[in-house]
């Protein structure tokens, strides 16, 4: 009768742990021009929220980075971070 109290007791506080881990992480993102003549802008881009663990969360914000160009400010590179 211990044992499974036991058990069953180790079960919800393991389960309960592994629920609690995930929360709501914000990523910011902007976007950084650079002109011909060495100079920057930064414009706040994007935010998006992931529910998941810190680990996964920093992750996903790094994969919205990267580079490219449009017709508002030219080439550009993207920056992300969790806050």
């Amino acid at each position: 009768m211990k044992k499974s109290v036991l058990i069953g007791l180790l079960i919800a506080i393991g389960s309960t742990s592994i629920i609690s881990c995930k929360k709501d992480y914000y990523c910011q993102c902007k976007k950084v021009y650079t002109n011909s003549n060495g100079s920057t802008s930064t414009y706040d881009d994007d935010v998006y929220t992931f529910r998941d663990t810190r680990a996964r969360a920093e992750s996903k914000c790094t994969n919205e980075e990267g580079t490219g160009s449009d017709l508002v400010g030219g080439s550009y590179s993207r920056e992300c971070e969790i806050k």
